[in-house]
C-alpha cells in the first residue's frame, strides 16, 4: 500500500499543522473603555520587535493607566514616542481612534469588525485602507484587496500604514533562507509536483508525467481526491 498523501493528512488535521507556538503574543488594542470613548489616554512606545509568522512590526505600549499592550506598528513609529488612543487623539501616525473621528481618505489599519474587538483587518506588513465614506452609523472602507466593507463607526483603526512594507525588496537569495522562512509559518517546503510522484502517491503520479485525467475536481471532494483545478470556473483551451 502506498503512503498517505500529505493533503489527507492536512485534511484530518493535528498538532503537525498548526503554527509555532515562539510568537511574540496577541497583538490587539487595549480594551475600550470609558475613558476613551470620552477623552484621550497616552501612551508610550517602550520597544519594537519582531515577530515568527508575523509580517507586520510591533510595537510595546505603555499606557498612563499601567496597561500594556502589544500591537502591530505604524510605518515611521519608533521607540519613545508618545501615542494617543480615543475619542478626543490628534490624527497622527500611530494614534488609534474611532472611524468617525477619522477623515475620509485618510490611510488606516488594524481595524476592528466591531467596537473592542482589538483590530482584525489589514495588519500584513505595507498594507493599508482607506475611507470613502461615513454616515452616523456605518462607514465605508476599502480594503487592500479593493473590496469595499461597512463598518461600525465606533470600530477603531490606527492611523498610518503598516510597517515594513519593503520586506519583499530583499531577496531571499538561497533556498535555506526560504525553507527556514517558510518553517516559521508550519508552511510546507520545497513542495514536489503531483506528476513527478509514483502513481500510489498522488492522483496524478505515474510514469507519463501528466495527470492522465481532468484536473477539476470538486469543492467537495474528500482530502487526497481534492488536487489539481479545484471548483475550476472554466476548462478547456481558450478561443482565441
Amino acid at each position: 500500500m502506498g503512503n498517505r498523501l500529505r493533503s489527507q493528512r492536512r485534511g484530518k488535521g493535528s498538532f503537525t499543522f498548526l503554527a509555532t507556538k515562539k510568537s511574540r503574543g496577541q497583538a490587539k488594542y487595549v480594551s475600550l473603555n470609558a475613558h476613551q470613548k470620552e477623552s484621550v489616554l497616552h501612551g508610550q512606545v517602550m520597544e519594537l520587535l519582531t515577530d515568527r509568522g508575523r509580517t507586520g512590526v510591533l510595537a510595546k505600549i505603555v499606557f498612563e493607566d499601567n496597561q500594556e499592550e502589544m500591537v502591530v506598528a505604524a510605518e515611521g513609529l519608533q521607540k519613545g514616542k508618545h501615542v494617543e488612543y480615543g475619542l478626543e487623539a490628534e490624527i497622527a501616525i500611530g494614534n488609534v481612534l474611532p472611524l468617525k473621528k477619522i477623515p475620509e481618505g485618510c490611510p488606516i489599519f488594524a481595524i476592528e469588525r466591531k467596537a473592542g474587538d482589538g483590530g482584525t483587518l489589514v495588519l500584513a506588513a505595507g498594507l493599508y485602507a482607506l475611507i470613502m465614506s461615513k454616515d452616523s452609523n456605518k462607514a465605508l472602507v476599502k480594503l487592500p484587496s479593493s473590496k469595499i466593507v461597512s463598518l461600525p463607526v465606533e470600530s477603531r483603526a490606527m492611523i498610518g500604514c503598516c510597517a515594513g512594507g519593503g520586506r519583499q525588496e530583499k531577496p531571499l537569495l538561497k533556498a535555506g533562507t526560504r525553507y527556514h522562512w517558510m518553517k516559521s509559518r508550519r508552511r510546507h517546503y520545497p513542495s514536489i509536483r503531483g506528476v513527478a510522484m509514483n502513481a500510489f502517491d498522488h492522483p496524478f503520479g505515474g510514469s507519463q508525467h501528466h495527470p492522465g485525467k481532468s484536473k477539476s475536481v470538486s469543492r467537495h471532494r474528500p482530502p487526497g481526491r481534492k488536487v489539481g483545478a479545484i471548483a475550476s470556473k472554466r476548462t478547456g483551451r481558450k478561443k482565441k
